[in-house]
């Protein structure tokens, strides 16, 4: 008897490899859209699950969009979890929806007791998270995408593109559901997927989408390097009376220096949404060039 198709053997064993990250009995939750990366996933956590001893279900989150996600979703996984929210306005469309997004997988998480919440994220969405991160100039931790681990969190599907997850499906039989905002020009994230990339591709030749998510690899291990020695060097500089030892910091490295700042400020409550470079660069300036110069205004 032959095996599965091997993209339906691809996405089985990106999901066995973190499900060993559960210990036996635990609640796995897939988050599910209803689109073809999630839908491969849930059916991967569907076939997985039980010979780790695991319970597995599926949070669908409603935006008031997506008829029939929860359908397609029960057809693999049980329970469903269905949340509806509502969409602010805070940092844009796109931040307010994930916000919310996330804040409803959280909190069915919570109740649920769930060990893992799987996403669907492949490496093409890595790719695209890399080139929005430059075209803001938001520096290395930016650069460096979506972690495949964080909290409770995890991308098992970053090393596959979505050719893949759309074989995969196909494979399986499996109807996904296309999400118009995904083909949206008024996202940002739309507009790189179907006009930045292609545009990239052939200019530059196949594998643009890979070389993007080794960028986001290399430059997480430099991010992470980098915060750690800045969380030492914020214990250093930090005096009894709260502020900054500015002859500490002088003696840091920019790079290092620039975190600590930033840590300070967004300690001090300045929203990290709301605080740029230029601030960064202002504050540093107090340290490092200091001539007299007023005060500075953050958000």
């Amino acid at each position: 008897m032959s095996g599965p198709d091997p993209a339906v053997a691809d996405v089985r064993r990106a999901v066995r490899t973190v499900l060993a990250q559960a210990g036996p009995g635990g609640l796995v939750l897939a988050a599910c859209s209803g689109g073809a990366d999630s839908l491969a996933l849930a059916a991967a956590l569907a076939f997985e699950a039980p010979a780790k001893a695991l319970r597995a279900g599926a949070v669908v989150v409603d935006h008031g969009l997506q008829d029939g996600s929860a359908r397609r979703s029960a057809e693999l996984l049980a329970p469903v979890q269905v949340v509806a929210v509502q969409v602010g306005a805070a940092g844009g469309p796109e931040a307010a929806a994930r916000a919310a997004r996330y804040a409803a997988l959280d909190a069915v998480a919570t109740r649920t007791g769930a060990e893992l919440v799987l996403l669907g994220h492949t490496r093409d969405d890595q790719a695209e998270t890399v080139l929005l991160g430059l075209a803001r100039g938001s520096g290395t931790r930016s650069l460096a995408g979506m972690p495949a681990s964080s909290g409770r969190y995890r991308r098992p599907l970053l090393d596959l593109d979505r050719r893949t997850t759309a074989r995969a499906c196909a494979a399986q039989r499996l109807q996904p559901w296309q999400d118009p905002h995904n083909a949206d020009p008024a996202f940002a994230r739309a507009r790189v997927r179907h006009e930045v990339l292609p545009v990239l591709e052939r200019a530059l030749g196949p594998g643009v989408a890979a070389a993007l998510a080794r960028t986001a690899a290399l430059a997480r291990a430099d991010a992470d390097t980098l915060d750690a020695l800045a969380a030492d060097a914020l214990v250093a500089a930090t005096l009894e009376t709260g502020g900054l030892d500015t002859a500490v910091l002088a003696g840091t490295s920019a790079a290092v220096r620039g975190r600590v700042l930033h840590r300070a400020a967004r300690a001090a409550g300045c929203l990290g949404t709301d605080l740029s470079a230029g601030h960064v660069r202002a504050l540093d300036a107090l340290v490092t060039d200091w001539h007299g110069q007023g005060p500075i205004h953050l958000p």
